[in-house]
């Protein structure tokens, strides 16, 4: 069943509107997607996270079916300060002003400033297939660069990617997943629908472009502020990464996230790509066990 015993609702949090599922019973749990997904990428691990935890997850703001706020001169609704501000609001709508949180790629991005803007919300972190995104900036070099590319073409000014996106948003999805065209690989059928659906939606789009443009500019800004003020993550931490993908091919991710935290760090290589929570869900299903 895709997310079963899960309800599926849309809920206002500040001044956005978001589509989540909410299901179990336990100590809040916070699930946050990558790009170019939704929150239906955790189908495979949240019914059994939400035997032990109330479950709740989420699409970010200009993702899936969420609040699109128009592309800006400066990138500021899409800075992860404001990505993040709105899971702080959106769990205490909840009745949860402290919560553990597991994410993903660009939603790991977010929970990296969730944690150091709001070190009482967060009470163990998880973050998936990243390394800091100043370290990223700071580290680029060839192989980055053509690995990457999709952070410099996806943060060019508007509307440049978007209008090429846009003439194949499918054709742009299996590419940007890896995935053979019109292949759906490893995706649950009702996934990839879903991802696809969303990507169909006016302003999607340029809300990804919004995000990566966020990442080039304003979210430098503030993680060099943080930096700079010595701002660490406070709580537990478990780095887990794609043995397959680029993250293990070219970072000590434990080094650097021992470099970016106050408190204790674990974690390790699950074999997969980078869609570890569809690819491997059972392995991450054993690491968040020990973990949260």
């Amino acid at each position: 069943m895709f997310f079963d015993g899960f309800a599926l609702e849309t809920r206002a949090a500040n001044g956005q509107s978001f589509r989540l599922r909410r299901g179990g019973a336990g100590p809040p749990l916070l699930l946050l997607h990558g790009n170019p997904q939704t929150h239906a990428m955790w189908h495979r691990v949240a019914p059994a996270l939400a035997q032990r935890f109330t479950v709740v997850a989420p699409d970010l703001r200009g993702y899936g079916f969420s609040s699109k706020p128009p592309v800006s001169a400066g990138h500021a609704a899409y800075a992860k300060r404001a990505m993040a501000q709105d899971m702080v609001a959106l769990m205490a709508d909840f009745g949860f002003p402290k919560f553990r949180v597991v994410a993903h790629d660009r939603g790991a991005r977010v929970a990296h400033r969730l944690a150091l803007d709001h070190p009482g919300a967060v009470e163990r972190l998880c973050v998936m297939d990243i390394v800091p995104t100043l370290t990223h900036f700071e580290r680029t070099d060839m192989a980055f660069a053509m690995g990457y590319y999709h952070w410099f073409w996806l943060a060019q000014p508007h509307p440049r990617p978007e209008r090429m996106i846009g003439h194949d948003v499918e054709d742009w999805f299996d590419i940007q997943t890896g995935r053979e065209p019109k292949d759906a690989g490893f995706f649950h059928p009702e996934a990839r629908a879903d991802y696809l659906a969303a990507l169909r939606l006016p302003g999607t789009v340029a809300a990804i472009c919004e995000d990566y443009r966020a990442a080039a500019t304003i979210d430098l800004v503030h993680d060099r502020e943080s930096r700079a003020a010595g701002i660490k993550v406070q709580c537990p931490l478990l780095a887990l990464w794609g043995r397959k993908g680029r993250i293990e091919a070219w970072y000590d991710a434990l080094a650097i996230w021992r470099d970016h935290a106050a408190g204790p760090v674990d974690g390790g290589a699950v074999e997969s790509g980078h869609y570890l929570a569809e690819e491997a869900p059972e392995e991450v299903l054993i690491h968040l066990d020990g973990f949260l």
